[in-house]
């Protein structure tokens, strides 16, 4: 970790009420001084005018706050300037800290600070970004639940679990002709099966539990059927807007349309898709036909607006009969929900339904859940342990248990991340 000290605004854009700037670094204590005199206690707001130290001019009248040492957000000396929030104040600012040789934090840097001193682990960190990204209720709750330490906290035990096998199995090798060491007839101790499974279906349980993408991404419902089934006039009326051109012509719609919106707080993207024909086709259509295929086959639920029984058969699918209100409208069993958006019948059951599926699909409010590159950790570390529960030879076992700790270190960023943490941490803004 670099030695500068660094300085970005915190707050939203400017102008505002106010502007928060924050200092991280071995030389923030002394650019406080600079600017505002004797430090404040520490965690104590203090007003004071800002001078600039270059011509001794006011820049400010602001609440200055001091962080001493391991104990600050970043693990660092830090501070923060709370100015009245005008563009040039906060250019003054910067300008009189630049001036005193301290740089511009780069986007996350802050973060990655507190990562890099212990403040945070990795799977907090990746909890604060969808925390700061997050649009809905549910969204804002489970990442608050995974930003607050709920992974880490049983990263943690799952880790002493493991190393308490690894000890007893380590116990029995080194001291196999001691009588109060417990151990079977294979050099196992004692009970070391059982012990592998119990924490391998402790991570079953996390594993069990829906992912985070749904609900990070919103549950993608795709609207798949031939040409003019009225895809896109329902796609307008579950988004409510005109987001798609609605025509009687054939192959209207020839690309992929995208819209996330939130459903009773439950995040959604629909996706309106070129409708499915095998012959006529342009050239252009038929990239966006293939274009639709393909985002039926990563669609979270598809409404098929087609004849019945031909819709795609490997991903959930419900049948709509759309334009119900017409007598020509397609023909659809009694299991069918019937819509029109022309009329708006049906459309709250609709709605209501795909409410339903996706918050079955997401996790329980406020329940952390588990990021693709989480669950593979715990994918990993369970199988590990599953192989160290059906091991018979002593030093195969203790080969997977090691396996085992590797994969939770992961988890929470204990092994070597770098290229994952350049990418995770770009997703922050400058300030944070």
């Amino acid at each position: 970790m670099s030695g500068d000290t660094i300085f970005a605004l915190g707050s939203g854009q400017l102008p505002a009420a106010l502007g928060v700037m924050r200092i991280s670094g071995p030389g923030a204590g002394e650019a406080l001084q600079r600017l505002a005199g004797v430090l404040p206690a520490p965690r104590r707001a203090s007003l004071r005018r800002l001078i600039d130290p270059r011509d001794g001019a006011e820049l400010d009248r602001a609440l200055v706050l001091w962080f001493p040492g391991s104990r600050s957000a970043t693990g660092e000396d830090c501070a923060e300037l709370h100015l009245h929030g005008g563009r040039a104040v906060a250019a003054a600012v910067e300008s009189a800290l630049a001036a005193q040789g301290l740089r511009r934090a780069e986007p996350g840097e802050f973060t990655r600070r507190a990562f890099a001193n212990g403040r945070l682990d990795l799977a907090e960190v990746e909890g604060l970004a969808d925390l700061l990204a997050a649009e809905t209720e549910l969204q804002r709750r489970s990442a608050q639940a995974m930003a607050g330490g709920a992974l880490s906290r049983a990263a943690q035990d799952w880790r002493e679990g493991v190393l308490t096998l690894s000890a007893r199995l380590e116990a029995s090798l080194d001291f196999s002709d001691e009588s109060d060491v417990d151990g079977g007839g294979d050099g196992l101790p004692d009970g070391f099966g059982d012990g592998c499974r119990a924490l391998a279906a402790s991570l079953g349980e996390w594993l069990d539990r829906p992912r985070a993408e749904p609900l990070r991404e919103g549950f993608r419902v795709v609207l798949a059927g031939p040409p003019n089934a009225g895809k896109s006039t329902l796609f307008n009326a579950l988004v409510e807007s005109e987001a798609a051109i609605i025509s009687a012509e054939p192959g209207t719609t020839r690309d992929v349309l995208v819209s996330g919106v939130a459903l009773g707080g439950v995040p959604f993207s629909f996706v309106d898709t070129a409708g499915l024909r095998d012959e006529g086709a342009g050239t252009i259509e038929a990239i966006g036909i293939a274009r639709a295929r393909a985002e039926a086959e990563r669609a979270d639920l598809v409404l098929w607006l087609g004849p019945e029984g031909l819709g795609p058969v490997n991903r959930p699918l419900w049948e709509i009969a759309a334009q119900c209100d017409r007598r020509d409208g397609p023909s659809k069993s009694a299991g069918a929900l019937r819509v029109s958006a022309r009329t708006g019948e049906g459309l709250g059951e609709l709605r209501a339904a795909l409410i339903d599926a996706a918050r079955r699909a997401m996790p329980a409010p406020g329940q952390a859940a588990l990021n693709r590159r989480q669950a593979q950790c715990l994918g990993d570390a369970r199988q590990a342990l599953d192989g160290a529960a059906r091991e018979r030879d002593p030093l195969l076992a203790a080969e997977c248990l090691r396996l085992a700790r590797r994969a939770v270190d992961a988890l929470v960023g204990r092994t070597d991340t770098e290229a994952m943490l350049d990418a995770l941490f770009g997703r922050f803004c400058i300030g944070k």
